[in-house]
């Protein structure tokens, strides 16, 4: 099996499919539930609750792919601390229904550090494994937002959200619009030299770097073809220094900075 073949995009939808050796994981980054109450809190905006239908797209994707796991890969919840209020209901609501039909892993982003202690007083069933990430077979996950473990380094794919990649595309009228994008190509090891141990260890075979589109339409993203734009991962945009663009519907851009 190739390395592109061990992750697939869901054709026209914000996540993935990886096979490991032994499971067919749907993989989502940046659900940001309660993100409408963080808005408020955070910038006085007023937005109708979505929580319903990111739910429903959920489960509508975990109908069409069939997974025996779901890994969200960090920024489950959108506020920074401990969630609260319409957060917890919400992040109640989508492990709960999740829970019920599959097991579901988190590995914490930045937007996380509450979501452990928020799930255990309510006795629902979510994995929250280190922020370095987590292996399964040849497909490693992070959530990007500090250095990934040196086992996850060792995977044949490396999937990461936190960036969430868009492109800004232009017509030949000035018009333009700014669309979700999956990042992904070579990962360079050298980026991570001084921060993972081993990150040079000759023994492994090259790998592959997928930086997933957020699953949130309301979070924004890097818009990763406009110059100027500063990335937030750490070991981006070095660690990807060819990586090609492609937007939901499949369609491939190219090189990032030549969009």
């Amino acid at each position: 099996m190739s390395r592109r073949a061990r992750v697939e995009p869901v054709p026209g939808e914000p996540a993935a499919v990886a096979r490991t050796d032994s499971e067919r994981v749907l993989v989502v980054a940046d659900y940001h539930a309660g993100i409408e109450a963080g808005l408020r809190y955070e910038r006085g905006v007023e937005l109708e609750s979505a929580a319903d239908v990111r739910l429903a797209r959920l489960e509508r994707l975990l109908d069409r792919t069939g997974p025996d796991r779901l890994l969200v890969l960090g920024d489950l919840v959108h506020r920074i601390g401990p969630p609260d209020g319409d957060e917890v209901d919400e992040l109640v609501r989508v492990v709960d229904r999740v829970t019920d039909r599959v097991p579901m892993t988190l590995v914490p982003g930045n937007h996380d550090g509450g979501v452990a202690d928020a799930v255990a007083e309510r006795a629902v069933d979510l994995a929250v494994v280190d922020s370095g990430g987590i292996r399964f077979g040849p497909v490693g996950f992070v959530h990007g937002h500090t250095w990934p473990a040196s086992d996850v380094l060792r995977a044949e794919v490396v999937c990461m959200g936190h960036e969430h990649p868009t492109v800004k595309l232009a017509d030949e009228v000035g018009g333009s619009r700014v669309e979700r994008a999956w990042l992904r190509g070579r990962l360079d090891r050298s980026a991570f030299e001084g921060h993972v141990e081993g990150a040079r260890n000759e023994r492994v075979t090259e790998t592959e770097l997928v930086v997933v589109p957020a699953f949130n339409d309301r979070s924004g993203g890097t818009w990763v073809n406009v110059d100027g734009q500063t990335f937030l991962s750490p070991f981006l945009p070095d660690a990807l220094p060819d990586g090609e663009l492609y937007l939901l519907d499949g369609t491939r851009l190219g090189h990032y900075r030549r969009v």
